[in-house]
């Protein structure tokens, strides 16, 4: 980050946050807990987000994905690309990164919930809803390049890619919820009639018993996968042919890890601040149980996921020894 992004941000922070945090206020009661924000936690926060934004050009640089300009993203590669442009506001959302949650947010912030003050309140699938959001790919040319510009807050959530992946199968493969089911019937249909030799009737009609290591192995294997279209499906597609970080330059790159920390950042630069990330949800038991999914499975399979997910693991600055204990050589 040049020297001018660093002087902006102290005058920012300095000035406008000690006016507004300087004793740290509390958010309202209700599904936020009591959380606060002060001056020093933006700070932090917004150190960290430089640290990032830097490391990830870098890797953009590396990749040799720096040349490529905004109009070389199609509409496809501009679906997951949310604009409110009143707030001057652009997040891209990757599916199982806290993204319904934040979508509900967006929608209050750009007054599509009349219905109390509660972004919790607001039903998943209304949040979801095809014509919700305002695309990227719905601005003009002049309006789509003044996203690129220093006036936009551009936002994206990311998250360790085995991390996202174990969330999305126990969600969509091993769960019990109308998605769930809606998952099972396709894709673990597939599954278990390509990939189990002499699967019962009940689970060839049903799709519902599938393991973590036949998911896998579908992953890995393209012609299953990507049968017939060139993308896996968005909940555990690659997140930067989601996103294209290397075009957009992402100027808050928010962890699920640091959800809270990176939420408040991006609301309080997109001049939100009266809007808080809810905290009321049930949190995610996924990370303590990446051994127990991972674990059994061959080195070689783990090396076709870590091939796939390069990219991710590369710009976000993810590692496989943080959930399998080492790294390929």
């Amino acid at each position: 980050m040049d020297q001018l992004v660093w002087l902006s941000f102290c005058i920012s922070i300095g000035f406008s946050l000690l006016g507004n945090f300087s004793t740290g206020l509390p958010f309202e009661d209700g599904n936020n807990n009591n959380v606060k924000i002060t001056r020093r936690s933006l700070e932090l926060t917004q150190t960290i987000n430089i640290q990032r934004q830097e490391f990830m050009q870098r890797q953009c640089e590396l990749l040799g994905d720096h040349t490529q300009t905004l109009e070389d993203l199609s509409e496809l590669q501009m679906d997951h690309m949310i604009v409110d442009k009143k707030h001057k506001l652009l997040y891209c959302y990757v599916p199982k990164v806290a993204c319904t949650n934040w979508k509900r947010v967006l929608m209050m912030l750009t007054n599509k919930w009349h219905n109390g003050t509660d972004p919790l309140q607001i039903p998943g699938s209304l949040a979801h809803s095809v014509g919700m959001f305002t695309k990227l790919y719905d601005l003009s040319e002049a309006e789509q390049q003044q996203v690129l510009s220093d006036e936009y807050t551009r936002f994206i959530l990311v998250r360790h890619p085995l991390e996202r992946l174990l969330s999305a199968y126990r969600n969509k493969l091993e769960g019990d919820s109308p998605s769930a089911r809606y998952f099972q019937s396709r894709v673990g249909r597939q599954i278990v009639k390509e990939l189990r030799p002499g699967a019962s009737n009940n689970s060839l009609e049903r799709g519902d018993d599938v393991s973590f290591g036949e998911f896998i192995e579908y992953l890995v294997t393209p012609e299953l996968s990507r049968a017939n279209q060139s993308d896996y499906n968005e909940h555990w597609e690659v997140i930067a042919k989601l996103c294209n970080p290397c075009v957009m330059k992402y100027n808050v790159v928010g962890k699920y890890d640091t959800l809270l920390d990176d939420s408040a950042l991006a609301l309080y630069l997109a001049g939100a601040d009266n809007l808080t990330f809810p905290t009321g949800h049930k949190p995610s038991s996924t990370r303590a149980n990446l051994r127990n999914y991972f674990d059994p499975l061959p080195i070689g399979a783990i090396r076709k996921l870590y091939d796939i997910y390069e990219d991710d693991f590369r710009l976000f600055d993810y590692a496989l020894d943080e959930v399998l204990g080492f790294e390929f050589g």
